[in-house]
């Protein structure tokens, strides 16, 4: 039987309205302004160096993939170390730390794009490989920042969202999210066009304030506060504290090794999805946009549907039934040959994904004691990304080398070289999903009575 938290101390549970109480409701507020903000913002900045900073050079794709890996580098370099300086600190305090770092951050990089002038510039820019270098780092050190905002906005909600509310607080972070993936985008390059890097750039730095202003009229129970110094031990024990924490416990272990399953396949889909459009589903690539706007309508839906569903299902079924619809969901897109039907699927991609999200921060909540959510979420969450980016890098080798060219038919069906991709992406999410099956049977978590049975 897995040892659960205790519920949150300073909260009284009350009939919540649809953002449950005023803690909630400002966190939620400034966050969808904020996430809005951030992918504006990153997909500005490709356009910028694409468009701009690096046009019809044959370096170019090497400018843009250097802000992939400033963005990645963060949660290997200090995501797994961060999560034991958010259990020691005020958890309030630190993502306004954090929010206004990374809102001075991007106002710097004012500088460079000739939006504040400086005298001893030529031409009021900075050459530019300084250029460049600038946004890298303005990059990396914001996703460090992330690594410390995260884990602390996490504790922070378990702090002041009663557990029975928890899954319906997860369900609107990730139908918000969502929103700001299909919105963000979308108004990236004609707001670029329009108006240039500047506005984007002033638009991020607002959304952090904006985020910072609610983050500061949150009042968090005394629990969200910083821990004593006389029971903080070494920080190396601390951190092996937390490790072993996270692989003593049977649920936090199964959405990791899960996660990790799917997401070595899911690459494929990040990777390689321009060119299944292209090649499979016979599109111009321009639909590219539309079919990642179609996967985040779906995972808005889908989360709608697991909120709905967690207290009857149960959260650790929602969680493997997610996946297993996910991975069929894949198995069937990988054999469609039109835009409509692949559209569908896409919908359908997203859709499966939602549940099994939703209910991800309220198991980590529910299972995790208090004083460790911040090193079990930076045990987690740098070791998904690097599973995503071996992935991608693989899937990108494989198609460009082994399998470029690959067409063959097995049982009367053909296989090219991204739908074969896709295929054995789908069946490892189906093993993900029948693991995770398999490990959680007889456990059973549900959001109102917050109990375990295991068998």
């Amino acid at each position: 039987m897995e040892t659960a938290a205790a519920p949150s101390a300073g909260s009284t549970i009350q009939k919540p309205g649809l953002l449950i109480n005023r803690n909630f409701a400002l966190l939620w507020s400034g966050q969808a302004i904020s996430m809005i903000g951030d992918w504006l913002f990153d997909s500005t900045l490709i356009i910028w160096i694409a468009a701009v900073l690096a046009r019809n050079q044959p370096w170019a794709p090497i400018a843009v993939s250097g802000v992939l890996v400033a963005t990645s580098l963060p949660f290997f370099l200090v995501g797994p170390f961060a999560g034991v300086f958010v259990d020691r600190w005020d958890k309030r305090q630190t993502t306004l730390y954090m929010d206004a770092t990374r809102s001075v951050l991007i106002l710097l990089l004012l500088i460079i794009s000739g939006g504040i002038t400086v005298p001893f510039l030529a031409h009021d820019r900075l050459p530019l490989g300084w250029q460049l270098g600038a946004i890298y780092t303005a990059v990396f050190l914001t996703n460090i920042c992330a690594q410390f905002f995260r884990p602390a906005q996490i504790a922070l909600l378990g702090d002041i969202v009663p557990e029975p509310y928890r899954v319906r607080a997860s369900g609107l972070s990730e139908m918000t999210a969502n929103f700001a993936l299909v919105i963000g985008p979308s108004l990236a390059a004609p707001l670029f066009f329009a108006f240039g890097i500047q506005w984007a750039l002033l638009v991020d730095a607002l959304s952090f304030v904006v985020s910072f202003v609610t983050l500061f009229a949150i009042q968090p129970p005394p629990a969200a506060r910083s821990v004593e110094e006389s029971s903080r031990a070494h920080f190396l024990s601390e951190f092996i504290q937390g490790i072993r924490f996270y692989f003593s416990n049977r649920i936090l272990t199964t959405i990791l090794i899960s996660f990790v399953v799917v997401m070595l396949g899911a690459g494929a889909f990040n990777a390689l999805a321009i060119f299944f459009i292209t090649d499979n589903l016979h599109a111009d690539p321009a639909w590219y946009g539309p079919a990642v706007a179609f996967v985040g309508l779906g995972i808005i839906g889908g989360a709608l549907l697991g909120t709905a569903l967690a207290k009857s299902v149960g959260m650790t079924r929602l969680f493997w039934m997610s996946l297993l619809v996910l991975g069929v969901s894949v198995l069937v897109l990988a054999r469609q040959t039109t835009l409509v039907a692949g559209m569908i699927l896409y919908f359908v991609f997203g859709m499966a994904q939602g549940p099994g999200n939703v209910v991800i921060t309220p198991l980590v909540l529910h299972v995790t004691p208090r004083e460790l959510v911040g090193r079990v979420t930076a045990v987690m969450e740098p070791a998904i990304t690097l599973a995503s980016v071996v992935s991608m890098v693989v899937v990108g080798a494989l198609d460009s080398t082994v399998l470029a060219g690959f067409h063959t038919t097995l049982l009367g069906i053909d296989f090219g070289p991204v739908d074969t991709i896709y295929t054995i992406m789908a069946l490892l999410t189906i093993v993900a999903g029948v693991y995770a099956m398999l490990r959680l049977r007889g456990v059973r978590v549900e959001p109102e009575q917050a109990t375990e049975e295991t068998e």
